[in-house]
């Protein structure tokens, strides 16, 4: 079994702040086997971090977390940007026409963008997983629906940090039964189910650190956008 991080963000992110290397750094230091980037509607650090994370031991997964017009889709093993604002069912072919899986990540939280509200069951359950533990949830009901609904539909299940600072990167990780150690035996072992998920809940404090964070990047960023 491979321990992979399937959820994290760099400084590329509007709302990440740290540059992948020290992304990288955490994933080796806290023993992960694989590790994907997912920057929101941003690939480049992501292609970056694929490259140099053999150089720490890890094989690195091409990622990123696609803006649906429905929400936030995941999407893993592509090699080109995903344009953000299509339709959800419209993300998940376009994700699957450049190679890739898609995994909705957070789908009943609505507060950040999750996509249950605003599709069908039959259209959340065409994904080709479902993430059911994600590090960053207060309560922890939105992971418990998001299981329930997976296992119910007999759907892959992944979890992951949603980690915006990279102290938090393996927080949660999707436990994989790969062939073998590469990154398309990864996203086929997910696609097919051989997964487990660990994990624990990100601390309240460093949630609203993150967020805090976040928000302030994303008023500088806007406001250099002015000048």
């Amino acid at each position: 079994m491979l321990s992979v991080e399937l959820h994290s963000h760099s400084a590329l992110s509007h709302d990440g702040r740290d540059p992948v290397d020290l992304l990288i750094e955490q994933a080796a230091a806290v023993g992960l086997d694989a590790l994907a980037v997912t920057d929101h509607d941003e690939i480049d650090a992501s292609i970056e971090a694929a490259e140099m994370a053999p150089e720490h031991g890890l094989v690195g997964i091409v990622g990123m977390e696609v803006t649906s017009a429905a929400g936030h889709v995941l999407a893993f093993g592509i090699d080109e940007l995903v344009p953000s604002g299509l339709p959800f069912d419209e993300t998940l072919d376009r994700i699957r026409e450049a190679g890739g899986i898609a995994v909705v990540p957070h789908p009943f939280q609505k507060t950040r963008h999750g996509v249950a509200a605003h599709v069908s069951e039959e259209q959340l359950a065409n994904a080709d997983a479902i993430e059911v533990y994600n590090s960053r949830l207060f309560t922890g009901r939105a992971n418990r629906q998001a299981e329930t609904f997976a296992v119910r539909r007999n759907l892959p299940m992944t979890a992951g940090s949603d980690a915006h600072i990279s102290e938090m990167v393996g927080q949660a990780v999707t436990e994989v039964g790969a062939d073998e150690r590469s990154a398309d035996a990864i996203l086929d072992a997910i696609a097919d189910g051989r997964t487990s998920v660990v994990g624990k809940r990100t601390p309240w404090r460093v949630s609203f650190r993150q967020f805090a964070g976040g928000a302030k990047r994303r008023a500088f960023r806007a406001i250099n956008e002015f000048r």
